[in-house]
This record gives C-alpha cells, structure tokens and sequence, in this order.
C-alpha cells in the first residue's frame, strides 16, 4: 500500500454511491487530485510538501520558527514519516519540545543505506558552546523555567574560561568565539538578532544534544584540553554534530 495518496475518508461507500468509475480510472484520479502544477503526480497536499520541504532543507524545524508547518506535521506525521522513509531517513518528533528533525536510516542487518546527508563537526568553541546551553537549559528545565535566556557576554567568557594552557593566539581564538555564537544563531539554536546581547535558547538544543551526547562532549572536551582527543572529524569523535544534513551544494550549516 502506498504512502497515502488519497485520503480515503473522502470516499462515500454507501451503495447509493456508486460512480461508475474504478480505482485506477485517470478521471476518477482527477477528480481527487492534489497536482499544484502540470505533470505534477505527487500525493500530498501543498501544506504537508512545505513541511517535507522544510525537515529536508534545514538542520530541524519547531513550532516558533516554522509554526505553519509544525501545524501541519502533527495533522499527520505519517505521511511525512513515509516519504523521509523513501529516501532512507527517519523523522524525529519531539511533541514536547516541539521539535521535529530527520537521521539517516541504519540497516538492520548492518552496513549504510545510500544517502542524501554528512555529518558536520562542530568546531571546538561551538562545541563548548552546546555543552554550556545544554547544560544552561537542563538547569532551568529543572527549575522549572519555561524559557532560558543566555548573555553574550557569559559565553565569551566560557569559552576563555576553558581556553587550553597551550593556546596563545588570544585574537584568534576571540574571533572563532564570536563566529561560534553566530553559527548557533544561524542553526537556530540560539534566537535573536545577531548583534544582540542576549538570547533566547531554542528548546531544540535538548533534543539535538541528548544527555548521552553531552555526556561524550564532557568527556572529549577534557581530553581535548588535555592534548588527547580523538579527530573531531573520526565518525568516533565526540564534537561531530549530532543531527544530519543536507550536503554543502543543497544547503549550508544553517
């Protein structure tokens, strides 16, 4: 059975109903078709493509920054679920946390499907900077604070604060910290204007950097200080980005 082309509670089958017409009859088709341009055979209405669209083009979407779409991803998260399945990915949906995002499918017998996405590293200061939002919001979460919001001015000094005894070039390592928070801004892990002074974190940071994962970023940050840390870049590394994307040439980091 296919992913569901036709919504079948818009049949009547009642035996007054009868229109003479059989399931693969092409004006039968058209009489139900959901075609937004000619030649257009796709199966799903315009709001559930804007959503494909959406999980398939960016890192993942919540219901503050694509709420049209959020909307129309709970509807029926089927549908969407089926057509990542086609291209071997698997959608993440956090109701909660109003979070939804796409992972490459694993076989189950083992060894890799064909796909559509790489795995980003994360560079050092934004590494370090997701373990002080995540931990940032599991405090607050905690304390039962809706919303968490962080200064500029406290993660610079993060990230200083855990700058290696080896590192001298302070200049450099202050630009890699401002471009690090503007790289969280552009994957939407922090909300707001980019010369602001403070934040709000997105919800989303909980779910893109589950406690396992923080728990591995502690412990690759700490070596990495220490001078013995894995390649950041080795499908074992801990600072390897935990979600997947699309490849450079379809979209970018944001």
């Amino acid at each position: 059975m296919t992913d569901a082309a036709v919504d079948w509670g818009e049949f009547d089958a009642s035996p007054g109903a009868e229109s003479g017409f059989g399931f693969d009859d092409p004006d039968r088709e058209l009489s139900s078709s959901v075609a937004l341009f000619e030649g257009d055979e796709g199966g799903l209405e315009q709001a559930q493509r804007r959503v494909l669209v959406a999980i398939v083009k960016h890192r993942f979407i919540t219901a503050e920054s694509h709420p049209k779409e959020w909307r129309a991803l709970l509807a029926n998260p089927r549908l969407i679920r089926s057509r990542l399945n086609d291209l071997f990915l698997e959608l993440h949906l956090d109701v909660d946390r109003q979070v939804a995002f796409k992972r490459q499918a694993t076989p189950e017998g083992g060894g890799r499907f064909p796909t559509l996405l790489h795995d980003t590293a994360w560079t050092r200061e934004e590494t370090i900077l997701l373990v002080f939002l995540r931990a940032r919001s599991r405090a607050d979460e905690a304390a039962g604070v809706p919303k968490t919001f962080v200064d500029r001015i406290d993660m610079l000094e993060h990230i200083t604060s855990l700058r290696p005894p080896h590192a001298t070039d302070q200049a450099g390592d202050a630009r890699r910290a401002v471009k690090a928070i503007e790289s969280l801004l552009r994957a939407g892990l922090l909300i707001g204007a980019i010369t602001a002074e403070r934040f709000e974190l997105s919800r989303a940071v909980d779910v893109v950097l589950p406690l396992e994962r923080l728990t591995a970023l502690l412990d690759w940050l700490e070596n990495e200080n220490a001078g013995t840390a894995p390649d950041a870049s080795d499908d074992s590394g801990a600072a390897n980005d935990s979600t997947d994307e699309l490849t450079s040439d379809n979209t970018d980091r944001s």
